[in-house]
């Protein structure tokens, strides 16, 4: 089992900046991708950003610019930077891995919540 634990949401207005942490554990497994998904209240959850352990990333159009995705393989963290944050970037935000011991699991974390204030 891998646990993941998000940190880093909030309130800010908008232009501001945030940024989302989640660090995984567990014994045994490799991580592999990272991604970080959104989904607002009403609509479908949506990719926002990936990373591979490589560090080759992806973004959604509405994000790119504006958000960074990195990862420290050493402590099997992702972070997810975010600025000039716009309204509807509002949404609960979640990490997502992929993690190998043998064969390939993913896990979601908890969510963390992402307020932008017009």
């Amino acid at each position: 089992q891998v646990q993941l634990v998000e940190s880093g949401g909030g309130l800010v207005q908008a232009g501001g900046s945030l940024k989302l942490s989640c660090a995984a554990s567990g014994t045994g497994f490799s991580i592999n991708i990272m991604k970080w998904y959104r989904q607002a209240p009403g609509k479908q959850r949506e990719l926002v950003a990936s990373i591979t352990t490589g560090g080759s990333t992806n973004y959604v159009d509405s994000v790119k610019g504006r958000f960074t995705i990195s990862r420290d393989n050493a402590k099997n963290t992702v972070y997810l930077q975010m600025n000039s944050l716009k309204p509807e970037d509002t949404a609960v935000y979640y990490c997502n891995v992929v993690a190998s011991r043998g064969t390939l699991y993913v896990y979601w974390g908890q969510g963390t919540q992402v307020t932008v204030s017009s």
